[in-house]
């Protein structure tokens, strides 16, 4: 009896002579409309942890509801160190879900995925060269948060978890300014397993048309050119020729150049904010599938499924030829002298891909009375549309050799430690002759977005200026696979600033001023002792009549030209060392 006992519990877990445990997901004993929770997906992971050696789940830091983000790596060599998988020239392939709960086909396609790949021999063997890192659910305060009304564009399924996280940040925005607890512990994660490919699952909003999956690849030119070669030119056609042969036929993600995808479509140039954008930073190829919303929640998780499943074989297929090309992008990323910071498309260049459509028509709102587009799934069509992928770089900036950070901004500071950047430190207090900028002019958004009151359109003007800077001040040197990242965030041009983010905001508001009735004899003695300054007072009330009118506005025209106006307003504290001097670090 208690060997039966014994030998029933052995099968039930997994144990010897069971190579298939019962590993039955939520979204398989539902109706095909259904997905699994948090806990039911965390405690699917644990059986699956359980059921096999070649499996591990990690728990890693804590979240912003509170729970820890966990990892899952499938090795099939049970190697679960990642700088040992990387000696071996395996690939590593980071699979993230649940970043929008509300969008969790991933969540479910993925813990078949794996299932699948564990227990069938032919499967199992494009694992050789390939180990999976999964990120079950990554958003967790969104998939706590769960409801059956706010995708109300979405076809399925029953219910499903809120787009904001505990903190209701979009934390697909956040990869660069990590405000969440969530994006600093996938920085710690990213940063320790280096992946190769990334995958981001999600579902589209949009235009209807008759494709199941979309998808945003990283953009080619942001990619290092060796790597945008291989991406653009093997790795995306073997994904869609894959996709086409499984019944999925794929088409880029719907960025239309116009109201519909008719007028063409636009590729998608994600800055650093999104999770692509981000992972472009450090040479890994990025992935974001989006399945159609108007599709039944099966078919996007069977074409989720289909997706992953080509990854894998192609990954596996081109193992060494990643793994060499990502080598020669880091070795020339820490060579590399000139980065971009910002991009505009070119509509120069443009080419032709078939797409899958709806005829879009037009008929009277039945709320309004105004006419209201809609797709006549009655008129489905197959044709070539317009695809403009091509950007290109509108600020370019040179590297310097270090950056000096002024200890006090110590948000900055943080955000750099928890991406891994090679920090250094004055030892005394030094006075440095290096470039500075001077915020000369920037926009504001009206509105919050993702908690912040974004900047752009920066523009600078540089002095090279002796700084006083002190005893523990930090030193960041671009010699360091963080390169890319550290110039991203602390070039105020670049799109993702930390300038832009608002960790600067002080520096723009004045602290001294001046009373008028004081300063006008003072200004007039300015004046009389430095004539080039009364002929550019001159010229400029020639130049603009309100300014003529306005005699506060000249007497701070003359205060902006004397010691009495304080040099560290709009002066941007993080000074740029273009020559290699020896520092008391």
């Amino acid at each position: 009896m208690l060997t039966t006992l014994l030998l029933a519990a052995l099968l039930s877990t997994g144990g010897p002579g069971q190579n298939k445990p019962d590993l039955k997901t939520p979204y398989e004993q539902g109706n095909g409309n259904q997905t699994a929770t948090y806990e039911e997906a965390i405690d699917w992971y644990q059986k699956l942890d359980a059921a096999y050696d070649e499996v591990k789940m990690m728990p890693y830091e804590t979240t912003d509801v509170g729970r820890p983000l966990h990892l899952v790596v499938v090795s099939t060599d049970k190697d679960f160190d990642p700088a040992s998988i990387h000696q071996k020239n395996k690939r590593i392939l980071l699979i993230q879900n649940g970043i929008h709960p509300g969008e969790p086909e991933g969540i479910d396609a993925t813990m078949l995925l794996v299932r699948d790949y564990l227990q069938d021999k032919k499967l199992r063997r494009q694992l050789d060269n390939v180990v999976l890192a999964i990120i079950p659910v990554y958003n967790i305060g969104g998939a706590l948060n769960r409801n059956s009304h706010t995708r109300t564009n979405q076809n399925g399924p029953e219910s499903y978890g809120f787009r904001g996280n505990a903190l209701n940040l979009d934390l697909n925005r956040d990869f660069i300014k990590m405000d969440s607890d969530n994006a600093r512990t996938f920085h710690e994660i990213f940063r320790e397993w280096d992946p190769d490919v990334f995958m981001d699952n999600h579902t589209s909003n949009g235009a209807d048309y008759q494709h199941v999956m979309t998808l945003i690849a990283t953009q080619h030119n942001k990619l290092h050119p060796t790597l945008a070669k291989y991406l653009s030119g093997k790795m995306v056609p073997t994904l869609y020729a894959g996709m086409k042969q499984d019944k999925f036929p794929m088409v880029p993600y719907m960025n239309h150049a116009g109201d519909t995808p008719d007028e063409g479509i636009i590729g998608f140039m994600e800055s650093p904010r999104y999770a692509t954008g981000y992972t472009t930073l450090y040479n890994t190829i990025g992935f974001v599938p989006e399945t159609h919303m108007l599709k039944p929640f099966d078919q996007r998780v069977k074409a989720t499924y289909k997706l992953m499943e080509n990854m894998i074989e192609t990954v596996h297929r081109d193992a060494k030829e990643i793994g060499t090309l990502r080598a020669q992008a880091k070795q020339e990323t820490l060579q590399q002298q000139k980065f971009p910071l910002d991009w505009k498309l070119d509509t120069t260049k443009v080419s032709q891909i078939p797409f899958l459509g709806y005829e879009a028509k037009y008929k009277p709102s039945e709320v309004s009375g105004i006419d209201r587009l809609y797709y006549d799934r009655k008129a489905p069509y197959s044709k070539m549309i317009n695809y403009y992928d091509e950007f290109v770089p509108t600020v370019t900036v040179e590297k310097p050799v270090a950056y000096i950070i002024p200890q006090a901004w110590g948000e900055v500071i943080e955000r750099l430690k928890k991406d891994e950047v090679q920090l250094q430190q004055l030892k005394k207090d030094t006075t440095l002759t290096l470039d500075t900028y001077y915020i000369t002019d920037y926009k504001t958004g009206q509105r919050p977005y993702e908690g912040h009151y974004l900047h752009s359109d920066v523009q600078v003007e540089t002095r090279n200026m002796p700084r006083q800077f002190f005893k523990g001040d930090y030193v960041v040197y671009l010699n360091q696979p963080a390169n890319r990242f550290v110039v991203e965030v602390l070039e105020p041009q670049a799109t993702d600033s930390y300038f832009n983010w608002n960790f600067f905001d002080s520096i723009l508001m004045q602290k001294e001023y001046f009373s008028s009735y004081v300063f006008e004899d003072l200004a007039a003695e300015y004046l009389k002792k430095d004539p080039a300054l009364r002929q550019r007072l001159e010229e400029r009330k020639k130049q603009d009549p309100g300014f003529a009118k306005n005699a506060r506005a000249q007497l701070d025209f003359v205060y902006r030209n004397t010691p009495h106006y304080e040099y560290t307003h709009n002066m941007y504290p993080v000074g740029r060392l273009m020559q290699d001097v020896k520092l008391p670090l």
